[in-house]
């Protein structure tokens, strides 16, 4: 394992054991909304305070861009940390949710770590070197085409603007498959396409934490990421689709045909 992914799979492992001890004590968790359905939880920033510490401490002078803090640093190597991704689901004990850490140096995506504390799931990639769950190499799913594929999504609840040509896609999507799962942490659902759990994902008004790291798995999988236009700009616009190469040309000509100008100009 690289150093650097060794590292972040240490930091990730310390947050999942916060956050598996706040499991057993739902109802005192402290809960603040940040905005309409997106919450913050004491958990979440003491996860985050955690990962930064165990990163720092092995790399003094990198970046950070974390959900919590935001961007401190300034480094060719930037770390970009999302400590609990879905934590509306943490809240309800719905166990789907997950850490994100991924490595950028000098803008591209060079170590990736997502775990699922729940079921102990660890999903690494090093860029050039494959991906793994539980040190098994991951390949994409080798499914034929969209109609026998299982499609993962999430709902643009920060961006209403984009709620009906999100719900057109979503219609054709669910006529035009073998079925659409809305499971609630983008960045868990990124690492099931690269295992070949989901064929295929997509999603509008993401941030850079929830994609940088199921993005490089993907890739380092066989798989294709890119945002709505077909470009790999999705660390920006925060649009991604992603899916096996057969699944993913399908489920980017069902988007294409719903794309709104305010989508296309992100």
């Amino acid at each position: 394992m690289h150093p650097m992914l060794n590292i972040a799979v240490k930091a990730a492992r310390r947050a999942g054991g916060i956050i598996n001890r706040a499991t057993r004590n739902l109802d005192i968790v402290a809960v603040k909304e940040k905005a309409a359905n997106d919450y913050v939880t004491e958990v979440d920033r003491e996860a985050e305070a955690a990962i930064i510490r165990t990163l720092r401490d092995a790399y003094p002078d990198h970046a950070v861009l974390a959900e919590e803090s935001g961007a401190t640093g300034r480094s060719d190597y930037r770390w970009i940390v999302d400590p609990l991704d879905g934590t509306a689901n943490f809240l309800h004990g719905f166990p789907h949710y997950s850490i994100s850490i991924a490595l950028v140096h000098r803008e591209i995506i060079t170590q990736a770590v997502i775990y699922d504390p729940c079921r102990n799931d660890l999903f690494t990639a090093t860029r050039g070197r494959g991906a793994f769950l539980n040190d098994q190499r991951m390949r994409v799913s080798r499914r034929a085409g969209l109609k026998s594929s299982l499609i993962g999504t999430g709902f643009p609840f920060r961006q209403i603007e984009h709620l009906d040509a999100y719900m057109a896609i979503l219609r054709e999507a669910m006529l035009g498959s073998a079925g659409v799962r809305r499971a609630g942490s983008a960045a868990l659902d990124l690492a099931y396409v690269a295992a070949g759990r989901l064929d295929a994902f997509w999603e509008f008004g993401l941030s850079p934490w929830d994609i940088a790291a199921g993005a490089l798995m993907i890739t380092e999988s066989g798989g294709l990421v890119s945002d709505v236009s077909g470009e790999r700009d999705y660390l920006r616009t925060g649009h991604v689709v992603a899916g096996s190469p057969k699944v993913f040309g399908e489920l980017m000509r069902v988007i294409s045909r719903h794309l709104t100008p305010a989508l296309r100009i992100a």
